[in-house]
This record gives C-alpha cells, sequence and structure tokens, in this order.
C-alpha cells in the first residue's frame, strides 16, 4: 500500500502543504507583533499563498490522473482544500490588517495567532507520519487531540478578545476592523480542527 512512487507523491506534496502552512502561520505571528505591515510584507504572505495553491492544484491534478490512490479520494481531495485554506484565512487575516491600517494588534490577538501556529505544527506532526499510518498512527491521533485542546483555547481566546473589544476600543472603526480580523484567526483555528477530525477519521479507517 505504501511502496509505489505515486503513491509517495501524494504523501510527499501533503508534507509540502503542511509545511507551506507552518510558514505562513509563523508570518502571521510576526506580523500580528508589529505596529504596521508594510506592503513588502504583505507581498510575502501573497507569496506564500501562491505556494499553497500550486501545491493544491498538483494534489487534484494527480487525483485526476491516478488510478489508484493510497487513501480515498475524497479524502486526499479534501484533506488538500482545508490545508490550503489555512493558508488563504491567515493570509486574508493579514491583507485586513494592512488594508484597513489597523492599531498594533492586542496582546489577545496574539495570543490567538500563537495558539493558530502551535495547531498547524501539529497538523505537520501528522501529515509527516500519514505515509507510516499503521506504525505512527498513535503519533498522528496524539497530534489531533492536541489541536483539539489547542482549538479549544483558541476559542476562549476569541471570546475574550472580542468582549474586551467592545468593552475598552472606543474607537467604533476600530472595533469593526478587529472584529473582521478576529474572526478570520477563529475560522483559522477551526480549519485546523477540521483537518484533525479528517486525519482521525483516516486512521480509523485504514488501521
Amino acid at each position: 500500500m505504501f511502496g509505489s512512487s505515486k503513491e509517495d507523491k501524494f504523501y510527499a506534496l501533503f508534507r509540502q502543504s503542511a509545511d507551506i502552512v507552518c510558514a505562513t502561520t509563523k508570518e502571521l505571528e510576526v506580523l500580528v507583533c508589529q505596529n504596521a505591515i508594510s506592503q513588502e510584507e504583505a507581498d510575502k504572505m501573497h507569496d506564500l499563498e501562491h505556494q499553497a495553491d500550486k501545491i493544491t492544484n498538483d494534489i487534484v491534478d494527480r487525483l485526476n490522473t491516478t488510478l489508484i490512490t493510497p487513501l480515498d479520494r475524497e479524502d486526499i481531495y479534501t484533506l488538500a482544500q482545508n490545508l490550503d485554506d489555512i493558508v488563504d484565512l491567515s493570509q486574508g487575516a493579514v491583507e485586513r490588517m494592512a488594508l484597513y491600517n489597523t492599531k498594533k494588534p492586542s496582546v489577545g490577538a496574539q495570543e490567538i495567532v500563537h495558539t493558530i501556529v502551535m495547531a498547524t505544527e501539529q497538523l505537520k506532526k501528522a501529515f509527516n507520519c500519514l505515509n507510516n499510518i499503521h506504525f505512527k498512527k498513535n503519533e498522528i491521533l496524539a497530534a489531533t487531540e492536541e489541536i483539539y485542546r489547542l482549538e479549544a483555547v483558541g476559542d476562549c481566546l476569541y471570546r475574550q478578545e472580542v468582549a474586551r473589544l467592545f468593552e475598552q476600543e472606543k474607537d467604533a472603526i476600530e472595533v469593526i476592523k478587529w472584529k473582521e480580523i478576529l474572526e478570520h484567526l477563529e475560522d483559522t483555528l477551526d480549519q485546523c480542527e477540521e483537518i484533525a477530525d479528517l486525519l482521525k477519521g483516516v486512521v480509523l479507517k485504514y488501521d
């Protein structure tokens, strides 16, 4: 099941995608600690998004030309799309910070992004084990459980930050800007959880 070069290529593409996801969220973490975002920094996020799109397209193209796949076609397609969505959402948050010329992100927003970074690192661990699913199922499942924990932490941080925003921010326009950005960050964590669900299902299916 795991020996052919075609199968190995799918797993290699997933690892590349997870690498881009981690690079994107780490860049987001750098930018969310700054007072402002330059056009060059926003362009770097666009470049990462384009790299992610290319990998996703490569996975879909390979699906269309491969008769026998190592995992169910639907699982491969959905995993690829959801990984790409994390990059899109991260880039979207940065794009809005730059476009809206927001004030420096709060400590709460920075904590949410740090939680996202830790969740994507767990995704990377899981995808690095995917080609050896029978022997590394415990590592994959441990990563998914940690993602669930981090998503719960992130949800709590999100609610606290929205409450703080409405209670302490006097500028109504700034409230509107940050409410939208925070929703992007929450959606990013939700995508991590969705992928964890998919990975858990794959483990149960192929174990």
